[in-house]
């Protein structure tokens, strides 16, 4: 479909031209993603059954059922929530700090720069710990470990400064900009009538779901669209929706063909949607789960096969004489069945002997559910439990900055699609609504970075760190016999380096004017005390020559003609 005219049409004609559109191209992402959806649902069925939306309808009367029929062991499913969990811990743990906000350009050799980065990075923390951010990134997790896309909308919200909307898969469709970056999100989803008519106003609605709010059906559920995308019909310096970077149309998906419920839109696009890992121009990632979904079909059936296996062993088939037929008998324990004497050789048997190879199989089910731990990377996240034997911390620290960089591609992609776009959002929301100082300079604002500082990442600035460690011992190793080595070493730039590496604070880290003030005031108290040491000197032996007799009633000092 063309770009919508910037001539501004008249508004029904608008409003049709607008449907007509989000219709058109909700139909055609459908038919994109319909390759991954066959592949979402059967990893939904045998890893998180609870996820998904795949066969969507209002008022389903089947959404509570039991999910987890294809699943014997859970081996998947703890090692998805083992994977999620470890994410949350190492990227974006709501304990400690996990980004910072640095300027570019030699801005953040001002101190004032580096105290407002500062306390904007402790009001943003502060924010996304009050709102729901951390336990969307709980959901997100586990869809992209599990589905290799997840997708998070970030609202404005008067209570919360922010409302997090995590989607599962299913429900949403993506499509790529040019620059093969997410910008473009539709989504479906059911909305109760009462829902309905209190976010977009009755006016706004079909005649249909107006009937059904007056004849009271207030929970009958409609399915409503949603659409957001770049607005190609922008008018600049309108301080309307249709001045925003970002239209945003909600509409009835089964009710009113000409109409829409609203729109709105954004001056930021308000989504979040990491990919695991991707192959060419793909919108849709490939994950940890669709590695592992071989072992995990093929550990359901060596379960069944054992319990299988098991159950003939202590239940076997019997044989009995036909005499015995419709004769009282029991095979429980303690039990006994009578038999005439001539059937006393016969009585009860197996049909046949059951002697399967259980440690053979049980082997072989332990080295599949090792694969499973591996391909979701619980081997890293538990590595410290797992150890044979007590390791020295720092084995333990160097084992596991090793495994972490194993996710570096994933964790700076999920840097990239996932929390800069968070934190991008946030920042201009809290902006907008004065929840932020002004700067201590108009042109700081253009140059501000995301720097990140949980886990992970500094596990992969780990080998700078260690540089400087093994640069500074060699240095100190060598300095006893070499004094002049010293000047070879910048120590000041050398700890600036090593606390930015680590994020630590800017308030622990004096800059250098006031370290070199410091210093001079040092060097001057230092002066002032030599020179006092010196005067007493001084004083303390003039005394001491004046105790002394050369005779004629004459100390040192008069004798020398220091004193009459």
């Amino acid at each position: 479909m063309p770009p919508l005219s910037n001539t501004r049409p008249k508004a029904g004609d608008e409003v049709v031209a607008l449907r007509q559109h989000v219709d058109r191209r909700m139909a055609s992402l459908r038919d994109e993603r319909l390759s991954y959806w066959n592949h979402w649902r059967e990893l939904s069925e045998h890893i998180l059954p609870r996820r998904g939306r795949f066969l969507q309808s209002p008022n389903q009367a089947n959404r509570g059922d039991s999910r987890n029929q294809k699943i014997i062991d859970s081996t998947g499913t703890l090692a998805a929530r083992t994977l999620a969990s470890g994410m949350m811990a190492g990227i974006t743990s709501p304990a400690r700090p996990w980004f910072r906000l640095t300027a570019a350009g030699g801005l953040t050799d001002n101190q004032a720069v580096k105290q407002w980065l500062d306390d904007v990075t402790k009001r943003m923390l502060h924010v996304f710990a009050k709102s729901n951010f951390y336990n969307a990134l709980a959901v997100m997790y586990e869809e992209l470990g599990v589905f290799g896309t997840a997708a998070m909308v970030i609202l404005d919200d008067p209570v919360d400064t922010i409302r997090c909307h995590p989607l599962t898969v299913g429900e949403y469709f993506l499509s790529n900009s040019p620059r093969l970056s997410v910008d473009t999100l539709y989504r479906e989803f059911a909305l109760t009538v009462g829902q309905v008519v209190g976010q977009f106003g009755l006016d706004a609605c079909s005649s249909t779901l107006r009937g059904l709010h007056q004849s009271g059906q207030l929970d009958r559920e409609v399915m409503i669209g949603h659409a957001i995308e770049p607005n190609d019909t922008q008018v600049l310096d309108d301080p309307t929706f249709r001045g925003m970077a970002w239209r945003s149309v909600y509409w009835e998906i089964n009710g009113g063909q000409t109409q829409v419920l609203a729109r709105r839109g954004f001056n930021e696009f308000p989504v979040c949607a990491p990919r695991w890992h991707l192959v060419g121009n793909d919108v849709y990632g490939r994950s940890p789960g669709m590695d592992a979904l071989g072992d995990v079909k093929a550990l359901q059936i060596e379960q069944k096969r054992k319990a299988q296996a098991i159950e003939k062993m202590v239940n076997p088939p019997m044989v009995a004489d036909v005499s015995m037929k419709n004769q009282p008998a029991t095979l429980l324990p303690g039990g006994v069945t009578y038999l005439p004497g001539s059937a006393a050789g016969i009585g009860f048997r197996p049909v046949y002997e059951v002697t399967p190879p259980i440690q053979g199989l049980v082997e072989d089910i332990r080295e599949v559910q090792q694969r499973i731990n591996q391909a979701f990377y619980a081997d890293l996240w538990l590595m410290i439990s797992q150890l044979d034997t007590v390791r020295t911390a720092t084995e333990i620290a160097e084992r596991k900055e090793e495994k972490l960089l194993m996710l570096g591609p994933v964790l700076e992609r999920f840097h990239a699609e996932c929390l800069s776009p968070a934190v991008h959002r946030t920042f201009a929301i809290m902006t907008r609504t004065g929840q932020l100082p002004p700067p201590p300079t108009p042109k700081l604002l253009p140059h501000i970075q995301v720097e990140y500082i949980s886990m992970l990442a500094q596990a992969q600035k780990a080998t700078a760190t260690g540089s400087i460690e093994r640069l500074a011992s060699f240095i100190g190793s060598i300095a006893g016999s070499h004094p002049a080595v010293l000047d070879k070493i910048d120590f000041d730039e050398a700890v600036d380096e090593y606390a930015d590496m680590l994020g630590v604070p800017p308030k622990i880290v004096l800059p250098s004017d006031q370290v070199a003030a410091l210093r001079q005031a040092r060097v001057r108290q230092a002066a002032q005390q030599q020179a006092i040491a010196t005067n007493m000197a001084l004083a303390k032996g003039a005394q001491t020559l004046s105790n002394i007799n050369v005779g004629g009633g004459q100390d040192t000092v008069q004798a020398q003609g220091g004193l009459r």
